[in-house]
């Protein structure tokens, strides 16, 4: 079976918890953030909770800008830790005024002593990513020759902070990542993978209509596809009978694990993410 790293565990409920402190981190040490400045981001949701997080404590204004999608419960705990919500049509494409990216590329230019700390292009988020997934699975899992890890795709690069930490990390150890990425989305490789009528989905939180400065795909050695059905099937087994609250993400990710463990020989292990909790679903 499938080894499971939890990360709605965190304290914001997300994958994206230590990605959006260390962004905050990295643009104070750089001397971009200071004291009363605003951070503002476009992002599916958890992003924005991690920032707002850090906005809360750090005394930051926090202005996040989310397509309509993207579920109430996000709207609520963002709203609860005092960020302001912009919401934008959800098939604006990501290059339209109109979008989240560029509605917040537009506040940006009109609110004074305001940042977007850029989770598709901050390599912030690639070391963060590393920290967070390969130590665990290398120290608590014994992660192992020939072993699988199972990654949803979507902004800020995990698979690819992941990867790229292996040469430090375990030199030796002989590892493949899988990328997981929605249909209707154009993350995968090769591109043939990625034809389809299909335009949009409802899993929140992974895949896009462009490929995001910091999402190295050549780090991934084998794609799956995987649709709404299979994602938010696998979510609910996941609760029903493992008593695992995730989200449909998640849902996407096991998908993926079950069908890539298929293919595992004996003394090998499989490690999926599961990057967030059902609570910003209901």
């Amino acid at each position: 079976l499938p080894v499971a790293k939890c990360e709605f565990f965190n304290a914001g409920g997300s994958v994206k918890d230590r990605i959006s402190l260390r962004m905050v981190e990295e643009a104070e040490r750089a001397g971009v953030l200071q004291p009363g400045d605003t951070i503002i981001e476009p992002t599916s949701g958890n992003t924005g909770i991690g920032l707002a997080l850090a906005a809360a404590v750090k005394g930051y204004r926090c202005v996040i800008v989310m397509p309509e999608k993207m579920s109430t419960e996000k709207v609520d705990v963002l709203r609860a830790l005092g960020a302001e919500i912009v919401r934008t049509p959800t098939n604006a494409r990501f290059d339209s005024p109109e979008s989240h990216v560029g509605v917040a590329w537009r506040l940006r230019n009109e609110i004074p002593n305001s940042h977007i700390l850029d989770q598709v292009r901050c390599g912030a988020g690639l070391s963060a990513c590393s920290e967070r997934g390969l130590q665990w699975a290398l120290r608590e899992r014994g992660l192992c020759w020939g072993a699988g890890w199972r990654h949803p795709c979507s902004k800020t690069g995990g698979c690819t902070g992941d990867r790229r930490a292996l040469p430090d990390r375990a030199p030796t150890l002989s590892l493949q990542i899988i990328g997981v990425d929605p249909e209707g989305s154009i993350l995968a490789e090769p591109e043939e993978l990625n034809r389809t009528e299909q335009t949009g989905y409802e899993v929140e939180g992974i895949g896009y209509d462009f490929i995001p400065t910091v999402l190295d795909r050549a780090v991934v050695d084998r794609w799956l596809k995987c649709n709404d059905e299979q994602s938010f099937a696998f979510a609910r087994m996941l609760i029903s009978q493992e008593g695992l609250l995730c989200g449909g993400s998640s849902g996407s990710a096991m998908a993926a694990a079950v069908k890539a463990a298929q293919d595992l020989r004996e003394g090998q292990r499989c490690v999926v993410l599961l990057p967030d909790s059902v609570r910003n679903y209901m």
